[in-house]
């Protein structure tokens, strides 16, 4: 056997052996990623440079294996199961990924002995998750029992303090304490990821951190909730009303019994505040986020909006200007050619607008166990590896102090829906006030299907109208609303839906 070939089969050997790929090994052991692949193909390096290999796959050979990176994690609910699987499942695909091995060797669960579908005879319990947290048994923690204060954050703050990196989904104490944890993680040189808490399975949070450069941002919109997007889909595609939608969407698993959180519009600000920071290198001000839910939107909406070429969005918005930094979550009507309307189901999208790169879409599937479970794998394989980034993408002294832009000052067109009283004068006085405000209507709708029955006043007809506007001041909009409703000529509050140029 010649050398050249037994040169080419101890290489084949080693990747086989070590489950390497011949990429790795080329750019590990000869410099040159291709090299394998040349080497395959019967190119011949000089034997001074087979020797040097030879040499380096000596040294690897003898070179300790690294020791196990032990994971303690708290929370065994869909995802903490998930999570557990993936890497008991995996075990020998991961270690190959990584070049150590990854072993789950602590949890902390409220029980014992619920089936979760995992083997835990092999791990150590715990009761509390700050023990957990503080335990020698473990090198990285990864939190996933949720809420902004109490078990969650004693718990990341106990394994930060003492330098030990954390990874966690938990996008509240995120919200609430991101920038506190940030530099504590910092002070104690620990890592901290949080790739699960925005998005669920879409990596935003590295593509911010890592992967554009000098870019500067100028504007991160998105859809961040699927249980929102799931019943806005559903209204729009079936014409069904949102109280039938969010019962469907209680009995599929995707709505809690007690949705306010995300119908409200609290879960995306949460989300939104997260990303701002990361966008414009800003403090966390998740109390700054002006929200609107969805509870209000009817089908007269969807239909007028369907009409109009527009489908309408549960949208977190983020943009900066010269007078600061506005942070909104609304209801939005979107052009139905915009990739952002596209975005149905529970399925979640974030877009960014850079100078250099002009819109990044990110979408996928926004949560549920597997994609959130894959973002704390992601987190967990670059702690792994010694990947090092600042929490908030820059060191937390670094961060700016929060500047709100005035939401007011927001001009777009905007969608007015009215329950007026059929009397004569009404149209009139309403087009009189928005004439006086100086607000332009590009339209005036009225058709007896788009009749909203939850406003009724005694003997007295009420009609529709749904008014779209050109592009205006949000502060002309409202101060002509609130004397429309001091005219006596509306029933109820209006309904108002910005319009989005995307």
């Amino acid at each position: 056997m010649s050398d050249i070939t037994s040169f080419r089969d101890a290489i084949e050997a080693f990747i086989t052996t070590r489950g390497w790929t011949p990429t790795r090994f080329g750019r590990q052991m000869a410099g040159d990623p291709l090299f394998v692949f040349d080497l395959r193909e019967g190119r011949e390096p000089r034997s001074d440079t087979r020797t040097r290999i030879l040499k380096a796959m000596q040294e690897q050979a003898e070179a300790p294996a690294a020791a196990p990176l032990r994971i303690g994690v708290a929370g065994l609910g869909n995802v903490g199961a998930t999570l557990v699987r993936i890497l008991q499942k995996d075990a020998t695909e991961l270690t190959r990924k990584i070049g150590r091995q990854v072993v789950v060797t602590a949890v902390c669960a409220r029980s014992r002995s619920k089936d979760r579908g995992i083997d835990t005879t092999a791990v150590e319990w715990f009761d509390d998750p700050v023990a957990l947290a503080k335990s020698d048994g473990i090198d990285l923690f990864v939190e996933l029992i949720g809420g902004e204060d109490g078990p969650a954050l004693a718990a990341v703050r106990a394994a930060l303090e003492i330098g030990r990196p954390v990874v966690t989904a938990n996008k509240a104490l995120l919200a609430r304490h991101g920038v506190a944890l940030a530099r504590i993680a910092e002070d104690n040189n620990a890592q901290l990821g949080f790739e699960a808490a925005v998005a669920g399975g879409i990596p935003v949070i590295k593509t911010l951190r890592e992967g554009l450069g000098s870019a500067r941002i100028a504007r991160v919109y998105g859809i961040m909730n699927g249980t929102c997007n799931y019943i806005l889909t559903r209204m729009g595609n079936e014409g069904i009303g949102f109280a039938e939608c969010l019962a469907d969407a209680q009995k599929l698993g995707y709505a809690e019994a007690d949705p306010t959180f995300d119908v409200g519009g609290f879960d995306t600000a949460h989300k939104l505040s997260i990303l701002t920071s990361l966008c414009f290198g800003c403090e966390i001000a998740a109390d700054q986020v002006f929200v609107e839910g969805i509870t209000s939107i009817t089908q007269a909406d969807i239909k007028v909006a369907a009409d109009l070429g527009y489908k309408i969005k549960l949208l977190g918005i983020a943009q900066r200007s010269a007078d600061g930094i506005e942070q909104r979550v609304h209801p939005t009507l979107v052009p139905k050619g915009s990739a952002i309307a596209g975005v149905d189901g529970v399925m979640n999208a974030v877009a960014l607008e850079t100078d250099q790169v002009h819109e990044l879409l990110l979408a996928g599937p926004g949560a549920g166990g597997p994609p959130t479970a894959s973002s704390v794998l992601s987190d967990i394989f670059d702690i792994a590896r010694g990947t090092r980034v600042p929490p908030l993408g820059v060191p937390s002294h670094e961060l700016t102090p929060y500047q709100q832009a005035p939401m007011k000052a927001h001009a777009g067109g905007y969608y007015i829906r009215l329950n007026a009283k059929d009397v004569p004068g009404a149209l009139a006085a309403v087009a009189s006030r928005m004439a006086g405000a100086g607000i332009s209507l590009e339209s005036v709708i009225q058709r007896p299907d788009l009749r909203v029955t939850d406003a009724t006043q005694s003997n007295v007809s009420i009609r529709t109208i749904v008014l779209l506007t050109h592009s205006t001041l949000e502060q002309s909009v409202r101060e002509a609303l609130a004397l429309i409703a001091a005219d006596g000529f509306i029933v109820g509050e209006p309904q108002l839906i910005r319009i989005e140029s995307l």
